[in-house]
This record gives C-alpha cells, sequence and structure tokens, in this order.
C-alpha cells in the first residue's frame, strides 16, 4: 500500500486557507465570531487558519456557509494555482 498524500501543507491547502481567511476578513468579521457562528472553540478558526487543522467536507461547507461563502468558489481556487490575496 502507498502512503496516503498529506495535504495539511500543500500550496492548494494554503490557497484554500488564504481564501478562507480573506473571506471571514472582507467582512470584517473576527475569529471570534465565526467560531460563534460555528458554535466552535476560538481555537477551531485559529487552528484552521494557521494551517495547524484540517477541515473534513462537512466542516468546510459550515464554513462557507457561516461566512456567506459559496464552497464551490474555495475549491476552484485550490485548482486555479493562484493566491486568494493577491
Amino acid at each position: 500500500m502507498g502512503t496516503m498524500f498529506k495535504s495539511l501543507n500543500s500550496p492548494e491547502h494554503d490557497r484554500l486557507r488564504a481564501w478562507l481567511k480573506s473571506c471571514r476578513e472582507r467582512q470584517n468579521m473576527t475569529m471570534r465570531e465565526l467560531a460563534e457562528k460555528l458554535d466552535t472553540p476560538h481555537s477551531f478558526v485559529g487552528k484552521t487558519e494557521q494551517g495547524e487543522r484540517r477541515l473534513d467536507v462537512v466542516e468546510y461547507v459550515r464554513y462557507c456557509k457561516a461566512l456567506g461563502v459559496d464552497p464551490a468558489e474555495g475549491l476552484s481556487e485550490i485548482g486555479s494555482g493562484s493566491r486568494a490575496n493577491k
């Protein structure tokens, strides 16, 4: 069996994290406010944005919904190869 590719420190994961963070910042929403909307500890958002934690698919969709953004837009960001905060 081959080893599973780890996406935590991949360029794609970095782009997705940057996109999620920029979506939050564009709304002038704090990490604490987002955590409250998600009904999660503040550390959940912080670790996600800092790349210490991955989101599973369901968490990702909930995260996008809390930010009021289309999850498909973030997935497009992964494939684009461009930086979200250019």
